[in-house]
């Protein structure tokens, strides 16, 4: 009988110490449980800091991309309507035929000023107003105070629509060009800055893909017919791909 007994309290004993061993091992599991729950919060809560940050970078660096260009824009803005502001000034009491687009600073010439209909060769007049013309333009465009912003100074002809587009093509970009050789021609009389304009002109035929319309939205044959003097600055192209990159990121 004490035998039973005794036997029954190390089978007892036997029991609790494996009860007390699963303990132990569940409050180690439930403990390695917690370490690893808690490095996994840090580990989110640093990747989500550390993506807030990078997020928080990226906009202030876009911010200061769109300081840069609004600086540039309002300087390249500052500049040409200084130029705009002296052309418009400088042949307001002109006896020339021609108009100064305020916006731009385009210089519109008649066609029937330069050239006969048809014809491609500056005329006699066309040469007196170039002669006229040309001295004061470039003296306000080559000047010291605008020739390190200047990129290019176009000629650009234009014709009416009749005929087919690549006659007229061929036709405005011979017209430009005439007015451009006439230019340098040896009769033509010296003017100043006559030898840096020749890093900076170009001849453009635009045939009649951008024609002068009448207040009835019809195309005006005659003032379709012509001649321009345009300036593009050294910014303008850059300034140009960054407003279309802003327009891309911005849809």
């Amino acid at each position: 009988m004490a035998r039973v007994v005794r036997n029954e309290r190390q089978m007892s004993r036997v029991h609790e110490g494996e009860k007390e061993s699963f303990w132990v091992s569940y409050t180690d599991l439930m403990s390695a449980l917690l370490v690893i729950f808690a490095l996994v919060l840090m580990v989110t809560i640093f990747n989500t800091q550390s993506a807030y940050e990078e997020k928080e970078a990226a906009v202030i660096e876009k911010e200061a991309a769109i300081n840069k260009t609004n600086e540039m824009i309002a300087d390249v803005v500052g500049v040409k309507s200084q130029i705009i502001q002296e052309l418009i000034a400088a042949f307001a009491d002109s006896d020339l035929a021609l108009e100064v687009d305020p916006q731009t600073g385009a210089i519109r010439f008649s066609g029937g000023v330069f050239f006969d209909t048809n014809s491609s060769q500056v005329s006699v007049d066309g040469r007196s107003y170039l002669q006229q013309f040309i001295p004061q333009y470039i003296q306000i465009l080559l000047s010291d105070r605008f020739r390190g912003e200047i990129s290019q100074i176009i000629v650009e002809g234009h014709t009416d629509t009749a005929g087919g587009y690549l006659y007229n093509l061929k036709l405005s970009q011979d017209r430009a060009l005439s007015v451009v050789q006439e230019v340098f021609q040896p009769g033509f009389p010296d003017f100043p800055f006559k030898e840096e304009l020749k890093g900076v002109i170009t001849a453009n035929g635009r045939s009649f893909s951008i024609p002068i319309l009448k207040q009835d939205s019809t195309i005006d044959p005659e003032k379709s017919r012509r001649v321009e003097f345009k300036f593009r600055l050294k910014d303008d192209q850059m300034i140009d791909q960054l407003q279309q990159l802003g327009e891309t990121n911005g849809n």
